[in-house]
């Protein structure tokens, strides 16, 4: 008898409604992101098969078997994998692309995640006016990267601004300009992204410390271990949920660069700013409209980001199975 009065309870836990609100509550949400993201993602590998200038609509005929009228767009056909060729041997903007793109990666894996984490420890640990610090270092996270490139661009500026004011070069003939020149123009635009990144990384690091249990801290300093020993032994190690949003956060951000690139050189990109993201929209929204090239090129750009990531969480979910 209570068994049975215990299964009816169970039952009417969920009344229709409730299934209903849940039905909807998930529902609408995983329907946006099919729409807006899983839609467009298929849709792009598929459009990156064909010659397309979005003119017309896209036929499943073999572009070979279509008559060519120079001057006027033909519509859609089949292209098989000669895009794919193209943009690894031929278009002239692909591996500088791939080469700045690789070194954003590793500013930010090398030098704006350890500046974040570096940030989030000394705050952690109390000191005076941390409140401020911390503040302050996340305003840039707050800002648009359209505002932070405006920003930089007065900083940058080879006549007036502050980085040529404090190097006494702001002369005709000693002037440096920093967003023109192709050998100086990345590295500034990454100070840039630098600054912003390491923000973000010192908030998500923080919160991080905050759920790591004091209990193991206390152990370690117990046991004699130093201020270093104790973070890169136990704490460290204790906030590895962390480090993976982080790395993939890291890799997202460097691979879709695109505002600062595009803010700097007004949509017109410089040389030494050739990014993939930036190629991608040249591609499809520019004067050429090659719907299917930049299609392609985003399709290479999503391999790209997916494998450090996969490879990353591999290794960090192998790990997590050994020691269990």
């Amino acid at each position: 008898m209570k068994r049975g009065f215990l299964g009816r309870r169970r039952r009417r836990l969920l009344t229709r409604r409730d299934v209903a609100v849940v039905a909807v509550m998930l529902g609408i949400p995983l329907l946006l992101e099919a729409l807006l993201i899983w839609g467009p993602a298929l849709a792009s590998v598929g459009l990156s098969f064909t010659k397309w200038t979005g003119v017309g609509g896209v036929t499943l005929q073999s572009c070979d078997s279509l008559p060519s009228v120079p001057g006027i767009p033909q519509p859609g056909c089949l292209y098989g994998v000669r895009n794919y060729e193209q943009a690894f041997t031929t278009y002239p903007d692909f591996w500088p692309a791939v080469r700045h793109n690789i070194i954003w990666l590793l500013v930010f894996v090398c030098f704006a995640t350890p500046l974040g984490m570096l940030f989030a420890v000394v705050i952690d640990r109390g000191i005076r006016g941390s409140r401020i610090y911390q503040s302050i270092l996340f305003l840039p996270v707050m800002l648009s990267l359209a505002l932070i490139g405006i920003i930089w661009e007065l900083i940058y500026s080879p006549n007036f601004g502050l980085v040529n004011s404090l190097l006494h070069r702001t002369g005709d003939d000693n002037l440096i300009d920093w967003l023109g020149d192709p050998s100086l123009n990345l590295w500034a635009l990454l100070v840039e992204a630098s600054w912003r990144q390491a923000g973000y990384v010192m908030i998500l690091y923080l919160a991080g410390l905050k759920a790591v249990d004091p209990a193991l801290r206390e152990a370690a300093l117990m046991d004699g271990a130093s201020a270093w020993q104790t973070f890169w032994r136990v704490v460290f190690p204790a906030m590895r949920p962390i480090n993976i949003v982080v790395m993939v956060v890291t890799v997202i951000e460097s691979l879709r660069a695109f505002d600062l690139v595009y803010i700097t050189s007004g949509g017109n990109p410089l040389k030494g700013l050739e990014l993939l993201s930036v190629a991608v929209t040249q591609n499809i929204v520019g004067e050429t409209q090659r719907i299917g090239f930049g299609s392609t090129l985003g399709v290479i750009l999503l391999v790209i980001s997916l494998v450090p990531i996969t490879l990353f969480l591999y290794q960090a979910f192998r790990r997590e199975e050994a020691r269990s």
